[in-house]
């Protein structure tokens, strides 16, 4: 492992739930791997909700980010659609500063979060993954996550474009397929990547 790391085509490593076992031993890995090349980016998929890779030995339980969207959407029944907006947007900040301050207190550089699909309803691969439905709050609600994430000292990558909300097939298993136009994919999935483009890494 030491050899490939330090090859100069090797930009860096992806770490899962199998390289782990607690935070002391994931610190000891990130600065093994830095010892071997300190410009080597380590990245996890870590988001939230189901698709968290460290979640015992003090990290954070986060919740799906579909919270977030529910938050905007219902609310606690209190308070006006501006309101529920701002609650959930503070909320979603407040979830990527825990989400980036604990990777970074272990090495971790980057996680690939947050996640820009759109929630058809028919993905089980993204599901409560996302925000929602609506770009506009996805683009809002992933703005506040990388807000919190970049206060911590994370970098982020957001995810999957053009959009895998629509497709039913999973990805890790097969090539979905969608039917629609590339014009009507654009127009509404991808959305919320023209509106963060300024920000997304």
């Amino acid at each position: 492992d030491r050899q490939r790391l330090s090859h100069p085509l090797v930009g860096g490593v992806i770490l899962f739930g199998r390289n782990w076992n607690n935070r002391e031993q994931l610190a000891t890995l990130c600065a093994q791997i830095k010892a071997v090349r300190d410009d080597l980016l380590i990245a996890v998929d870590h988001e939230g909700g189901r698709v968290q890779r460290f979640r015992t030995d003090g990290f954070t339980h986060l919740p799906p980010m579909s919270a977030f969207g529910e938050m905007w959407m219902v609310g606690d029944a209190g308070g006006d659609g501006a309101m529920r907006a701002m609650r959930a947007m503070d909320a979603a900040t407040a979830a990527g500063y825990v989400l980036g301050a604990e990777l970074r207190a272990c090495g971790v550089d980057l996680s690939f979060a947050p996640v820009l699909d759109l929630d058809h309803g028919g993905s089980s691969v993204i599901g409560d993954r996302a925000f929602g439905r609506d770009p506009r709050v996805v683009g809002m609600l992933a703005q506040a996550l990388m807000h919190g994430m970049r206060q911590s000292g994370m970098a982020n990558c957001g995810k999957h474009f053009p959009g895998h909300g629509f497709v039913k097939g999973d990805t890790h298993h097969e090539i979905p397929r969608d039917a629609r136009s590339l014009k009507a994919i654009l127009a509404d999935d991808a959305r919320p990547y023209a509106w963060l483009s300024a920000s997304l890494c």
